[in-house]
């Protein structure tokens, strides 16, 4: 199994730490897509949709991170990330897609870079976007944490889809200078998270295309 995954790509991040929860050995491939790796003609023919992460599988190759976790909960189903109980799967369901459908399409390396290069705003206006929307995001997620009585986890105690998704997301966040004091159960889970160790393997530092 192989990772093509760029080490701060917050959905390269969520793949990371499923398959670090899951134990599944897997080769890390780089794509660095702040020099354009992810739109060389090789890799475009692999994943036509132009981004990380990419999943490779005996053959089967498969982008987006939600559908290749989704992918790896169905072929390893321990520790279950997508849990199968009705309830359950739709409130992780909701928390991971407030997270990956709102919050980061609006903040992710495209869209700022489309900010700079193509409207031209100034990186004081650039850096207020990005913060206005993490603000946006974070108070419908810790109603959300707050609805589901959210504990170390984004629900129950264990980790699960939520949990992989928010960890990046937070990770991003801070590295942006964005303040979440207001936000203390998403706070919480963030912190309780990076404590073990499959976390902390998945973490940007760990990877081998780390650049400080």
């Amino acid at each position: 199994m192989q990772l093509y995954s760029f080490f701060n790509s917050s959905t390269s991040y969520r793949v990371r730490i499923a398959l670090a929860l899951k134990q599944i050995a897997y080769e890390c491939l780089p794509v660095n897509i702040r020099t354009l790796g992810h739109r060389e003609p090789e890799y475009v023919r692999r994943n036509p949709s132009e981004g990380v992460p990419l999943l490779v599988d005996d053959g089967f190759n498969l982008s987006q991170s939600i559908a290749i976790i989704d992918y790896l909960d169905a072929k390893y189903s321990e520790p279950r990330l997508i849990p199968e109980e009705t309830h359950r799967r739709a409130r992780v369901l909701e928390i991971a897609n407030l997270i990956g459908s709102d919050v980061h399409p609006l903040n992710n390396l495209k869209v700022l870079r489309y900010l700079s290069t193509v409207i031209n705003i100034s990186d004081d206006a650039k850096t207020q976007w990005y913060h206005h929307w993490i603000d946006e995001g974070a108070r419908s997620l810790e109603a959300l944490l707050a609805q589901v009585g959210s504990g170390d986890y984004c629900l129950g105690n264990e980790p699960t889809l939520a949990d992989c998704c928010l960890i990046p997301q937070v990770a991003n966040a801070e590295r942006m200078g964005c303040s979440l004091d207001k936000f203390s159960r998403v706070v919480r889970v963030y912190n309780h998270c990076i404590t073990l160790p499959a976390f902390q393997k998945a973490a940007p530092s760990q990877q081998p295309d780390y650049v400080a």
